[in-house]
């Protein structure tokens, strides 16, 4: 068995490919984080932009150049550090992660804390803390 890209011991189909599908399935802002993850990954702009809350969602040009951004880097791993609050009782909640990828053979680190509150009765990305 191949783990999700998020880094759980999960088929993707089982893991962030649900919440991909169905973004209400994502129950836990770490949840919502992963998938994120896992979109940047497969290069799911639509699902990147649906994902962000609308305050602070990204142009549709912004999301071709996350695109094209994101599948010209080579996705190493994803490490959850820390979460705050974001259980499916919460309505908002933050997570510390490390995003690792290569881009032109250097190895680079996306070290993010991240805030998520749930818009339309699901969670989102606002930004960063």
């Amino acid at each position: 068995m191949t783990n999700c890209y998020c880094g759980k011991a999960l088929v993707y189909a089982s893991c962030c490919g649900k919440v991909h599908e169905n973004i209400t399935s994502a129950l836990t802002a770490e949840d919502l984080m992963r998938s994120r993850y896992s979109a940047f990954v497969l290069a799911k702009g639509d699902y990147l932009l649906k994902s962000h809350h609308s305050t602070t969602r990204l142009s549709s040009g912004e999301k071709k150049s996350i695109v094209q951004w994101s599948t010209s880097v080579e996705w190493i791993r994803l490490e959850v550090l820390h979460t705050s609050k974001g259980t499916p009782q919460d309505t908002k909640g933050t997570v510390a992660f490390k995003a690792f990828y290569y881009e032109q053979g250097v190895l680079h680190v996306i070290d993010e804390h991240s805030m998520f509150t749930k818009e339309n009765g699901h969670w989102v990305y606002v930004g960063v803390v």
